[in-house]
């Protein structure tokens, strides 16, 4: 304590810690959270959100943003024929999936992407029809066992 400081002065440090201990504690220590607005968080949050693909999975094929469902295994996508197939190049390597023209023709263009694992889908087709940019899903057929004909047992006679 100071002498020439009474006990009861305001400039008495242990007299100040005394009667605010939480502000004299964040004052003298060397760490400070920093403020982070709830504006900041709501904006990392919302760039998170949207870098994420939202897309939908059939028969394990990844399906592009908007697709509509036309028929069975086959979709509409929003978007053009190019973009389509780069969006198909990112999420389905060449090198792993290998690509096959079908179609190439100013009015008219295909393309075949197999899957090797042949796990989920044989492959997938993308292609322009009236204008719109259709998917078609090849699910994978599973065969059906075959009868061997010399096997079944001939009926009991009575």
């Amino acid at each position: 304590m100071r002498p020439w400081l009474g006990s009861d002065s305001a400039m008495d440090p242990v007299a100040t810690r005394r009667y605010l201990p939480p502000m004299a504690s964040r004052i003298d220590s060397l760490w400070t959270a920093p403020y982070k607005s709830p504006l900041l968080w709501a904006a990392a949050l919302f760039l998170l959100a949207s870098g994420t693909a939202r897309s939908e999975l059939i028969h394990g094929v990844q399906l592009p943003d908007g697709t509509q469902k036309v028929g069975e295994n086959r979709y509409r996508a929003k978007e053009d024929f190019d973009a389509v197939v780069k969006y198909y190049r990112s999420v389905y390597p060449p090198a792993a999936y290998p690509r096959k023209s079908i179609v190439n023709r100013p009015e008219v263009k295909a393309v075949h992407i197999t899957n090797p694992a042949m796990k989920n889908f044989e492959g997938l087709n993308i292609y322009v029809a009236n204008d719109e940019v259709r998917i078609y899903v090849i699910p994978v057929v599973e065969p059906k066992p075959t009868k061997k004909k010399g096997t079944e047992k001939p009926a009991a006679k009575r």
